[in-house]
C-alpha cells in the first residue's frame, strides 16, 4: 500500500514517523526489540545504507521486530524491505542491551553472505552499496561501530 504514496511524500512521513517514534520511546520507556543485519558479500565487502529519515549516515540494514515475528523473520524482512536481498543463511552474532532514544532496546544481531547487488526503494532507504572492511565510511554511528565490532569478533 505505501507504494503508492509518491516518493517525496512518503520521505517526509517518515521524518515525521522517526521524530514521533524517538519523543514516544522517550516518554513512555518501554523496551524495543531490532535487529540488525552485517551482511557481506563473497569478496568480503560489508552492506551499509544511507536512510531518508533521523541522523545522516551509513547504518547496517535493520529494524523493529513485529508482534508475531521472530528475530529471524524481522532480519529476513527488513533485509528484503531495505535493500531487495532475500536472505536464507542467517548467524546470530550475538544480542546487545543498550538504550535508544533514552529507552532500553534489545538488539539482535546477525551476520550473512549476499551475493545479490541490493536495489533500495528509494523511500526507506536512499542508498545501499558495500564498501571494503578497510574503507568504510567515517559517518558511521557509535551504535554501528559497536555492532562492527561485535561481528568482528566474532569471526576472528
Amino acid at each position: 500500500m505505501f507504494h503508492l504514496i509518491p516518493k517525496p511524500l512518503h520521505r517526509v512521513a517518515l521524518k515525521v514517523a522517526h521524530r514521533l517514534r524517538h519523543h514516544w520511546r522517550k516518554f513512555s520507556g518501554t523496551t524495543a526489540e531490532g535487529v540488525t543485519i552485517i551482511a557481506s558479500n563473497p569478496q568480503g565487502d560489508i552492506l551499509l545504507v544511507r536512510h531518508s529519515y533521523g541522523p545522516q549516515g551509513w547504518y547496517f540494514p535493520g529494524g523493529g521486530i513485529g508482534r508475531e515475528e521472530t528475530p529471524e523473520d524481522a532480519a529476513r524482512r527488513e533485509m528484503r524491505e531495505e535493500t531487495g536481498c532475500l536472505v536464507t543463511d542467517l548467524k546470530l552474532v550475538g544480542i546487545l542491551n543498550e538504550e535508544i532514544s533514552g529507552a532500553p532496546h534489545r538488539a539482535y544481531i546477525f551476520s550473512t553472505v549476499v551475493d545479490a547487488a541490493p536495489e533500495p526503494d528509494g523511500r526507506e532507504i536512499v542508498e545501499a552499496r558495500f564498501f571494503a572492511i578497510r574503507l568504510l565510511p567515517e559517518a558511521m554511528s557509535a551504535l554501528t561501530r559497536r555492532r562492527l565490532e561485535l561481528w568482528q569478533s566474532s569471526v576472528n
